[in-house]
């Protein structure tokens, strides 16, 4: 039997015996984790970095990933911009949120509130010959030598994009801007570089690198430069054998002195000769080829192997075979999650690049090369009596799915009166109703109904949100306003005559007192069909400067605001912010917002996906059903290994690992009596043992601290 099978066997045959458990844990991320922005090597195993996903360490020999984030570890974001690791095998992590040390058990943060650090942002990370950090923001430079912090004024006003430092043999600190140029630093003087004055042909160096004859190599957005101290070279399009565009991102350069450049072209080698540029063999049949094609990150293994970082995961190149690697610590396809849907089975369905389902334990996606979906720019969802999802496109219309086939309704098969849809809704009858840019309209599974200003009361043919309140009435968010439509009367509010500026509905929530909340700029309006109250930053400091992009209302009553400066609540009295610096919100623009059965607040962001309870999530897990299936755990909890001990007459075909929200951790086969497993590697928490045995399943927990 395959193991994918056995698998499946395991956890169906395991449904029946779940039972809901509540823990501690308020936050958890699911991130996508494909664009990779840092790499570096470190015996057996590659430390990565990348955009929202966080950190993950590779063990290149079995191919085992573990991933670090803001919730299970001492990372405070979930960007890693950079990597690097002194001779005492520590990891400094540059995130958009602090400095990280990482030893392999303590982590340690360095911020702008807690040390000498002049800036939270850390763009790139150099340690020199005397294990000096030297680190660089968009304008500033820094050193930490272990103990002290000393920041560095740069004497130029051109220099606001610091992206790239590098160390040459005599500690003399490049130091590479998108706008400036370049600059070197020999810790008294500085040195500007640039197209006024130089042989450089353009100010945006974006990656440098120093060969082992001191000659730099400056990565730019118009080509490849070299310096050996007095020369300059340029390498473009026209004179290499680089494919255009000229950008490059990243440079590497192995034991033999050859150049790896990686671009928005792909990957080249220059041996001062001769150029190569490498195609992949193969590539994850489920990505798009042309996000590969953008090599963000390059790195040279011990053994000569090319790692290669870029916007569509991480590869290894022998010379010979390419090999991918999985970075995403969920099935999420993209993180920009501009929509979220749950359905009857608790299953929630998530929107933005692509279209996933997440039953809790197994992800799927769904994309234009592997289902019937028109266009993978999901903006908006709602879910229908029958389970059909409607997917509303950015550019392609709406498609229903009901678990079998997908159906699209666009401009040239229906009534739809333009196929850039930015909202959908489903009323009691099962009606959808779809705003779009030109105009609402109505769908009763057979016959359109078409609204516009010529022919209805809409203030505005731009229709942002749509909410249906619990006598099915549609209330219609505009551009130049709100509107209600009980099925015969529309009724019309904007800025003329409510009292209050009405434009730029966003978003519309109703409470089950029936009154409208919305989303209108950077103000939250209630209307409670007689009185109009608007919060905004001079009676709620909370909403200061806070774009709404999204409103939702938990069982409770409770108000849930998504704004690009982070998620807000309001409980009628009291208002809370939660952002990436305070909370597990991986990003602070919050695009969507959805509850589940247990109340948890599912939370699209533009950096991923976030699950918030703030009594717990309540997960499932396993218990057991029978006492006398006798099985130990020891110890309990563990750090680094635990003991599984049933009785010996028992046959013990595999056991498996779960973690507490569900995810298959580890498979293993297992022998007679007593069998130990290594848990060291896995985050501190909860977890599930599901042994197979011939005498059926037998389930046991344990902790790992």
């Amino acid at each position: 039997m395959k193991k994918s099978t056995l698998a499946l066997l395991i956890f169906i045959s395991l449904l029946p015996l779940l039972i809901l458990s509540q823990n501690n844990q308020k936050w958890v991320n699911y991130t996508e984790g494909k664009r990779i922005i840092s790499l570096i090597e470190e015996g057996n195993n590659i430390w990565i970095g990348t955009s929202n996903g966080g950190l993950v360490k590779l063990d290149k020999i079995s191919g085992k990933t573990t991933f670090f984030n803001k919730i299970n570890s001492g990372l405070p974001d979930n960007t890693v911009t950079s990597i690097a690791i002194d001779k005492n095998g520590t990891k400094w992590i540059g995130t958009k949120n602090g400095l990280v040390s990482f030893d392999g058990s303590q982590w340690k943060v360095y911020n702008t509130s807690n040390s000498g650090i002049p800036f939270n942002e850390v763009c790139s990370i150099a340690i020199d010959k005397k294990g000096t950090k030297w680190v660089v923001n968009y304008d500033r430079l820094a050193s930490f030598d272990g103990d002290k912090w000393k920041d560095y004024y740069i004497p130029s006003n051109k220099y606001y994009s610091i992206s790239s430092i590098a160390i040459d043999n005599s500690g003399v600190k490049w130091i590479g801007d998108e706008g400036g140029g370049l600059a070197s630093f020999d810790g008294e003087k500085w040195k500007f570089y640039n197209t006024s004055n130089s042989g450089i042909t353009y100010n945006w160096v974006m990656s440098i690198a120093i060969d082992k004859k001191g000659t730099k190599w400056i990565g730019t957005n118009y080509g490849l430069v070299s310096f050996d101290g007095s020369q300059w070279k340029v390498y473009n399009t026209s004179n290499s054998g680089m494919a255009p565009p000229d950008f490059i991102i990243s440079i590497a350069i192995d034991k033999n002195d050859v150049k790896w450049i990686g671009s928005s072209g792909g990957l080249f080698s220059f041996d001062g000769t001769h150029w190569k540029a490498y195609k992949y063999t193969s590539y994850p049949k489920s990505d798009i080829y042309r996000e590969y094609l953008t090599v963000c990150s390059v790195a040279i293994g011990n053994n000569g192997t090319k790692w290669v970082g870029s916007c569509g995961g991480l590869a290894s190149f022998d010379g010979i075979q390419w090999k991918f690697y999985n970075t995403s610590s969920s099935g999420l396809p993209d993180n920009n999650i501009r929509s979220i849907a749950i359905d009857k089975n608790d299953v929630k369905w998530v929107g933005g690049e692509g279209l996933a389902s997440f039953d809790g334990a197994n992800w799927k996606v769904y994309n234009t090369t592997n289902s019937g979906l028109p266009d993978n720019d999901v903006y908006s969802m709602a879910i229908d009596n029958n389970g059909t999802k409607w997917v509303a496109s950015r550019y392609t219309g709406i498609t229903s799915f009901d678990g079998t086939q997908w159906k699209v309704y666009n401009t040239s098969n229906s009534w739809l009166p333009d196929n850039s849809v930015w909202s959908i809704a489903v009323d009691k009858r099962g009606t959808k109703w779809v705003g779009t840019y030109n105009g609402l309209a109505s769908f009763d599974g057979a016959n359109w109904e078409v609204y516009s200003t010529t022919n209805s009361g809409l203030p505005d043919n731009r229709v942002w949100s749509i909410a249906v309140d619990k006598r099915g009435t549609k209330w219609v968010g505009t551009y130049k306003g709100l509107a209600s439509f009980d099925g015969t009367n529309w009724k019309v509010y904007t800025t003329t005559n409510s009292g209050t500026k009405l434009y730029s509905i966003t978003s519309i929530a109703i409470d089950k007192d029936s009154t409208i909340w919305v989303g209108s700029g950077y103000r939250l309006i209630s209307f409670d069909g007689t009185n109009w109250k608007v919060y905004n930053s001079s009676n709620s400091k909370l909403l200061s400067y806070n774009n709404i992009l999204s409103v939702a209302i938990d069982r409770k009553g409770v108000k849930w605001i998504g704004t690009e400066s982070g998620l807000v609540s309001f409980d009628g009295t009291n208002w809370k912010i939660y952002n990436s610096s305070n909370s597990g919100l991986p990003y602070n623009v919050v695009f969507s917002i959805a509850f589940d059965k247990y109340d948890t607040k599912w939370i699209g962001t533009g950096g991923g996906l976030a699950a918030f309870n703030p009594n717990g999530i309540t997960t499932n897990t396993s218990k057991f059903t029978k006492p006398n299936q006798m099985i130990t755990v020891f110890p309990n909890p563990a750090n680094n290994y635990i003991y599984i001990k049933l009785p010996t007459v028992v046959k013990i075909s595999s056991i498996k690992i779960i973690n507490a929200w569900g995810k298959t951790i580890m498979i293993k086969k297992a022998f007679y009596g007593q069998n130990k497993l290594k848990i060291s590697n896995l985050p501190g928490g909860e977890y599930i043992l599901v042994i197979l045995t011939d005498k059926g399943l037998v389930y046991g927990k344990f902790i790992k601290n």
